[in-house]
């Protein structure tokens, strides 16, 4: 009988054999301008999917919106529908030496979420799979993209933990902000490190890419310009990189 997924919807004849994993849902369809004969599944709950081919292989971009919590089960959902292989692609803030217009790959990240801890204990570490890192390593320096590599931070509070919207919220996020250099982080999102945990707990292969679109230190964003070019370029060097990265 042929396996649907819970939530997404979609069946295991409509996925690839890896994915992009993404927040903002519009992505999905600037994603597909990327692919070959895109495929979008009956979308489901809003978490919209399209599968096409990249460089002769079955590549699926599946949306999950925001947070740790969504992301696990999209992941878990495609990876029991047989993909194996994923990266999760977005937006993050960026730390130095990490600056604005940088794309930051995670070597790791700092367990600061919740969902990470119903696949394992917080000492289990949440670590990238070595082949996907090399394989984003390889395709930033051929597009002599600005990068850097590092240790995330992943947090549930966005306006509690990570960014101030009043002067009354600003000395918790400043706080926040003296952690994560004493740490050395390089980024900080809402996500990455509950998927490397998810995935490595599961099976998968999981990486993370993400272009650094908020200064963590200031909270200056990237204008509209540079992000929409930042983002076409990340779509071509993740898609790339997985396809590249199907050796483990």
């Amino acid at each position: 009988m042929m396996r649907t997924a819970w939530y997404i919807g979609a069946r295991e004849d409509e996925v690839g054999e890896a994915a992009l994993l993404v927040g903002d849902r519009a992505r999905i369809d600037r994603i597909a301008e990327h692919l070959e004969a895109p495929y979008f599944p009956a979308e489901n709950r809003g978490l919209r999917t399209v599968t096409g081919l990249r460089a002769g292989k079955r590549v699926t971009a599946a949306a999950f919106g925001m947070g740790g919590p969504i992301a696990a089960i999209v992941l878990h959902e495609l990876f029991d529908l047989g993909v194996k292989r994923f990266l999760r692609i977005g937006t993050a803030m960026a730390t130095p030496p990490a600056r604005l217009g940088d794309f930051v790959v995670a070597e790791g990240a700092f367990r600061g979420e919740g969902a990470s801890l119903t696949y394992a204990p917080l000492g289990y570490p949440a670590v990238a799979d070595f082949g996907l890192v090399a394989a984003l390593r390889a395709e930033l320096s051929r597009r002599a993209a600005p990068w850097k590599a590092g240790l995330f931070g992943t947090y549930d509070g966005f306006y509690t933990e990570m960014f101030s919207l009043s002067e009354g919220q600003a000395q918790p996020v400043e706080s926040w902000r003296q952690e994560i250099q004493r740490l050395g982080l390089i980024a900080a999102d809402m996500e990455t490190a509950t998927l490397l945990v998810a995935g490595r707990r599961l099976g998968a292969r999981v990486a993370s890419l993400c272009l650094a679109t908020v200064d963590g230190l200031s909270q200056e964003k990237i204008d509209a310009e540079r992000m929409a070019a930042g983002e076409r370029e990340m779509f071509e060097i993740a898609l790339d990189a997985l396809v590249a990265g199907d050796t483990p």
